[in-house]
């Protein structure tokens, strides 16, 4: 990943005393994304966020980033993505295809987003539930493929191993194994880079595979993952009560607390095969 890690001189302090040595971080930059649509004859450009991200897969970010916000609705609707550098930080500017009509009405952004920052920016409540529809798959899962995806997730995490500061987002099969892989200092950019690296790589249908976070899922994760049809998310961390609600509201498979002996399963459990012996408790 370029430019993903930084070198700083830090001054690591313990009871005995203090150490003055160099120390890695996971870098933190401002990517813009910029819209150019319309028919031939009446182009216009759009500036429709800042978001702060590790650089990287830049390409793939953007085209995600619409796509999840239900501005596209295929990567075919992109015509090309160009990117440039000024003084104050990167630019991807996209051009859709003359064709496309770009749905930003529901969407309506225009903002700085932080690196936590997942459904900042939205106009409205209803808003952050626009777009998604209940999922309707036959993505099953058996409980061997859960507990391994943990160890081959920490595997290829390679700036996480440097900095201990990116969140990780893949897309595994229903044997248990990683397809694609994306960090970034911000979890709802993992994600989005991810999706948009899967979607120029048709005709890879996302109702065939499941979506692993490296952390929590909250709701912006979850809705991410319904605008590209993902039927399944198995979370390294907890889910948010918002993100329990509405994962069964859109029939998606929600596992959490994923160990290499254990998980927690919140919604959708007939689609994961799990032993016999069962207690119930309360």
């Amino acid at each position: 990943m370029t430019n993903a890690i930084v070198h700083t001189r830090v001054r690591k302090v313990a009871v005995a005393g203090f150490t003055d040595t160099n120390d890695i971080l996971a870098t933190e930059d401002p990517l813009e994304i910029r819209l150019v649509h319309g028919p031939s004859h009446n182009r216009r450009q759009q500036n429709i966020s800042v978001t702060m991200r590790t650089p990287g897969n830049d390409m793939e970010l953007a085209a995600g980033f619409l796509f999840t916000e239900g501005i596209i609705s295929h990567s075919d609707d992109i015509q090309e993505v160009i990117l440039s550098s000024t003084e104050d930080g990167d630019i991807a500017t996209v051009h859709l295809k003359p064709s496309v009509n770009a749905r930003l009405g529901q969407v309506q952004r225009n903002f700085a987003a932080t690196a936590a920052c997942g459904v900042c920016g939205k106009t409205n409540l209803s808003s952050i539930r626009t777009g998604v529809s209940v999922s309707e798959h036959t993505f099953t899962l058996t409980t061997p493929s859960l507990l391994r995806l943990p160890d081959l997730l920490r595997h290829q995490q390679s700036v996480f191993d440097s900095t201990g500061g990116l969140h990780a987002a893949a897309l595994f099969n229903d044997s248990g194994q990683l397809l694609l892989l994306r960090e970034d200092i911000g979890r709802h950019n993992a994600v989005d880079k991810v999706i948009g690296a899967a979607m120029q790589q048709s005709p890879m249908s996302l109702q065939q595979y499941g979506l692993l976070l490296s952390g929590r899922a909250g709701f912006e994760l979850i809705q991410k993952a319904a605008m590209a049809r993902i039927p399944v998310i198995a979370a390294i961390g907890a889910p948010s009560s918002l993100a329990v609600k509405m994962a069964e509201q859109w029939n998606i498979t929600l596992v959490g607390f994923l160990k290499e002996d254990r998980f927690n399963i919140y919604s959708g459990a007939a689609t994961i095969d799990v032993p016999q012996n069962t207690t119930q408790h309360g």
